[in-house]
């Protein structure tokens, strides 16, 4: 009769369940930032390019 208790015990308990949901939503979010973060370099990238041609491209007049 006691294991059937712990057995019922056991079934009852969720705070196992809300640990994985937990684990599910902290995933989500890291996977998000991280697509987030490869979109914006990718972006930051072109424009740091484009800038780096411009300024190469000019010239500075030191004379007074």
């Amino acid at each position: 009769m006691k294991l059937f208790k712990l057995a019922k015990k056991f079934n009852n308990e969720e705070d196992g369940a809300v640990t994985v949901d937990w684990v599910v939503l902290t995933a989500a979010v890291v996977g998000l930032g991280v697509a987030a973060l490869a979109a914006v370099k990718k972006g930051t990238g072109s424009l740091t390019t484009k800038i780096n041609n411009y300024l190469s491209s000019q010239s500075i007049n030191t004379s007074l």
